[in-house]
């Protein structure tokens, strides 16, 4: 028995349309081989049919003979096998048009190839072992264009190509097994791919701009550089992996922004203006993004929730756990790029005050949990409204506060002898992956409450980690501030003079000379007049044709009456109300900090 040959054909670009081919030998084990299409993508907490993608399904089996086929359920094809059939061989075209990092997109000047949007995988008529042995993966693209992918590459030889005859190259490679296969993307175009060496392990950078717009040399050698800090500090901390070859695939788009783990590689999608001397903000969230999905190869691709361990990649698989495989990521992944030095302390400062203005403007946090936000993830966070925010929470947000409040009380009841830092490490040396577990592959949340109660200072915390995971209500960002010898203070500091203006509670869009409402703040005086989808037309009789307009015409007007015009379902409607000042949330640090602010943001690298 053998494993299985998958193909793809990238050399119609404009046709935005994949050729794709399967062959799967015998022997079979049924008279019906079943072919489902995943419908999951690890990483992303949210059920997808790419099967709608697809189109021109044949069969054929011994010598080209046409077999029967028909569509099963949402997401598989049925293929009828005549009695001693000895190979079948699958093809069908697939459109690759969504510029994401969990999906195939195909044009003109690459591919980038996400497995479970791309394959049929055999779930009857063969040995299901079968699947976890090692399968071929044959890409047919330009000859221009060039690899990159945790796959391991055989030989690469310019032919025709055997799903469309067309002149390229074909790159074969080979998967040890399923998992492997599905998590191992592609990106292939004719940028270059950069590859040097970080603790005796071999780094590659493949790069790719959606409007082919050139990288400014200078900002991509210093975001090399910064890659080596933040690689050597996450290995200060986990050990050099043993792993070889990582990965990194940066997508450079016009607006778009995402980011997707794999087990040795990631695809990082963010606006080119990353990468553009001078936007210092967006450099900050390109250098946080690529630790983040760094971090991942630990906290969710070897550190797995338990019941992760097998993918079932037909439906949905519930974890409660998401606050600390994604919260904590978060966390951790920024507090290693300030240990590094590829952040400074400023860039930490700002970067919590963006999400600390985020967590002040909401008050899910007094409706639904930690454990119920992961848990309802897929119906949830990938599913969100203009209400969401009122009673639902982010488990990467709240998550990633929330262990900044557990992550002191450990370093203040150890006497900055360990963090949640080390409790990570701690997990990952008993149940991860390819990390010399000690115990049980994969946690539960018994199982990060029995590691954190084992530790230097922790014996007590199991029950604040019990409650804080559980609790309808939001940390206390103030206390664990004081700890660091640190304060919150509001963003800007009023002076005397200042004129006031009356505050909405509205987060508005502005566009072509309209002001519509997206969603309501927490505590907004609107909340029960104004629905999203509104237009604000005026207000005390003056034209409002952009938020500056709306700002000049509420200046001044606290506590007073105002009259707003607004128009709703096209109908124009009135409403006069007293809006108060905006209220003054403490979202930015303040202070120099203590000895344990200092202990916190320095580098592991000279232990």
């Amino acid at each position: 028995m053998s494993g299985i040959t998958f193909q793809i054909d990238a050399t119609e670009g404009t046709s935005r349309r994949l050729r794709v081919g399967l062959e799967i030998s015998g022997p079979f084990t049924s008279s019906t081989l079943t072919l489902h299409f995943p419908r999951w993508v690890p990483g992303s907490y949210f059920l997808r049919e790419p099967i709608q993608h697809m189109t021109e399904f044949s069969a054929e089996g011994d010598n080209g003979a046409h077999l029967k086929s028909v569509r099963h359920n949402v997401d598989a094809m049925k293929i009828k096998l005549p009695h001693g059939t000895e190979k079948v061989t699958v093809r069908y075209r697939l459109l690759a048009d969504d510029l994401s990092v969990r999906a195939n997109h195909l044009d003109e000047s690459h591919l980038h190839m996400m497995p479970p949007f791309t394959w049929f995988l055999p779930t009857d008529g063969i040995d299901s072992t079968r699947l976890n042995m090692q399968h071929s993966i044959e890409v047919h693209a330009p000859k221009a264009w060039s690899p990159a992918a945790q796959y391991a590459l055989q030989a690469s030889k310019n032919q025709n190509g055997k799903l469309s005859g067309n002149t390229g190259t074909t790159h074969a490679f080979t998967a040890p097994n399923r998992d492997e296969l599905l998590d191992g993307i592609i990106e292939i175009n004719a940028h270059p791919i950069q590859s040097w060496d970080v603790d005796g392990r071999t780094h590659h950078l493949k790069l790719w701009d959606s409007g082919g717009h050139p990288v400014d040399e200078g900002m991509l050698a210093r975001f090399k550089e910064d890659m080596d800090r933040v690689v050597k500090e996450h290995h200060a901390l986990f050990g050099v992996p043993s792993w070889d070859n990582y990965i990194t695939v940066i997508q450079l788009t016009e607006k778009a922004r995402g980011g997707l783990e794999h087990l040795n590689s990631q695809t990082s999608m963010l606006p080119r203006q990353c990468l553009m001397p001078g936007h210092e903000d967006a450099y900050r969230d390109l250098v946080s993004l690529f630790s983040h999905e760094y971090l991942h190869q630990w906290n969710v691709k070897r550190l797995r929730p338990r019941n992760f361990l097998d993918y079932d990649l037909q439906k949905e698989g519930h974890s409660d756990l998401l606050w600390w495989f994604e919260g904590g990521t978060s966390w951790l992944g920024d507090m290693l790029c300030v240990r590094s030095g590829a952040w400074s302390e400023e860039d930490w400062r700002k970067d919590l005050m963006r999400k600390m203005k985020r967590h002040t403007t909401r008050n899910g946090m007094a409706f639904e949990s930690l454990t119920e936000s992961s848990h309802d993830a897929w119906i949830h966070l990938y599913r969100g409204h203009a209400f969401s925010r009122e009673t639902q929470i982010s488990y990467y947000l709240e998550g990633e506060l929330t262990i900044m409040e557990l992550d002191m009380e450990l370093r203040k009841r150890s006497k900055g002898l360990h963090g949640v830092c080390d409790l990570t490490a701690l997990l990952c040396q008993k149940h991860a992956l390819e990390c010399n577990p000690t115990e049980r592959l994969g946690v539960t949340h018994k199982d990060i409450r029995k590691a954190l109660t084992s530790m230097k200072g922790g014996g007590r915390l199991g029950t604040m980690l019990d409650e804080i995971v559980n609790r309808k209500a939001a940390p206390d960002m103030e206390r664990v501030m004081a700890y660091f010898g640190l304060t919150l203070e509001p963003e800007h500091q009023e002076k005397p003079e200042q004129v006031k203006s009356a505050w909405m509670g509205l987060n508005l869009a502005a566009k072509a000379g309209r002001i519509t409402i997206s969603t309501h703040m927490a505590g907004s005086p609107m909340r029960h007049i104004l629905t999203p989808g509104d237009e604000i037309i005026a207000v005390n009789g003056m034209r409002c044709a952009t938020t500056n307009a709306l700002e000049t015409a509420l200046k001044g007007r606290v506590d007073q009456d105002v009259k707003i015009t607004y128009a709703h379902e096209g109908m124009l409607r009135e409403c006069t109300v007293r809006l108060p000042e905006a209220p003054k949330h403490n979202v930015k640090l303040a202070g120099k900090g203590n000895k344990n602010w200092r202990s916190y943001i320095a580098t592991r690298q000279s232990e």
